[in-house]
């Protein structure tokens, strides 16, 4: 098992890494973060919003399903959203400089990560 420390610190060592934080989707607050190139905590509250609107729109479409990861592609970057599957209501932010990155060993390390987290 891994605090929030050691998991943003894991997931910092993946190419590309920006930055990471923990968040809590109740509230819109960081859990912990690291790294820099965003601003985290307009990122926590942001994308809180992003994975209501999700869960929201998979209710109204009857959909029983989880979500594994939300993934956002800008024009510089990855952005990885991955709620935790065994604490409701956090998620992970994930920020990789795409020229650098591996998306697929970035979604990789952060479902590996997820796993191990444990506060």
């Amino acid at each position: 098992m891994a605090t929030i420390k050691q998991t943003l610190d894991e997931l910092m060592t993946v190419d590309g890494a920006m930055c990471a934080s923990v968040v809590d989707s109740n509230s819109g607050m960081m859990l912990g973060s690291v790294g820099s190139g965003v601003d985290l905590e307009m990122a926590a509250a942001g994308n809180t919003e992003v994975v209501r609107a999700k869960l929201k729109t998979m209710r109204s479409l009857g959909l029983n399903d989880v979500i594994e990861d939300i993934l956002i592609t800008l024009g510089r970057q990855y952005h990885i959203i991955r709620p935790m599957s065994r604490k409701e209501g956090v998620f992970i932010y994930f920020v990789l400089d795409k020229s650098k990155a591996n998306l697929a060993l970035a979604r990789r390390k952060a479902a590996e990560v997820e796993k191990d987290l444990s506060f």
